[in-house]
């Protein structure tokens, strides 16, 4: 042998182009209990920028104190179903002093039959 290493770097780049929005949250806010931002200074920072389009819900959870969440999607889907979801999916990665964003894409499946 003489010494040298051989080897390759790589790079991966994904991207996710997408329509900005206002406010740059999206769906819902998992807050953390000791979040840097508390639930009464994310419901002022989205009234600022986007008045009446999100609720805040505060939920009984070791670490979660509250989601976030775009009224909207409350439209399609009720709170007692929706909440508890999203709860599910985001106690994975959520800890207390973490504000996680969360995109939320609910597609509503209809499929009717009629008599001829």
């Amino acid at each position: 042998m003489d010494g040298k290493t051989e080897g390759t770097k790589k790079a991966e780049i994904n991207m996710r182009l997408s329509e900005f929005e206002m406010p740059p949250m999206q769906d819902a806010l998992i807050v953390g209990k000791k979040a840097p931002i508390g639930p009464e200074a994310a419901r002022r920072m989205v009234d600022i920028l986007s008045p009446e389009q999100y609720e805040i819900i505060k939920v009984q959870h070791k670490y979660i104190e509250a989601i976030v969440v775009r009224k909207a999607l409350l439209n399609m889907l009720s709170k007692d179903k929706l909440i508890p979801i999203i709860i599910e999916e985001g106690e994975g990665i959520a800890n207390e002093s973490m504000v996680i964003k969360a995109q939320v894409n609910i597609t509503l499946n209809v499929s009717k039959s009629i008599e001829l």
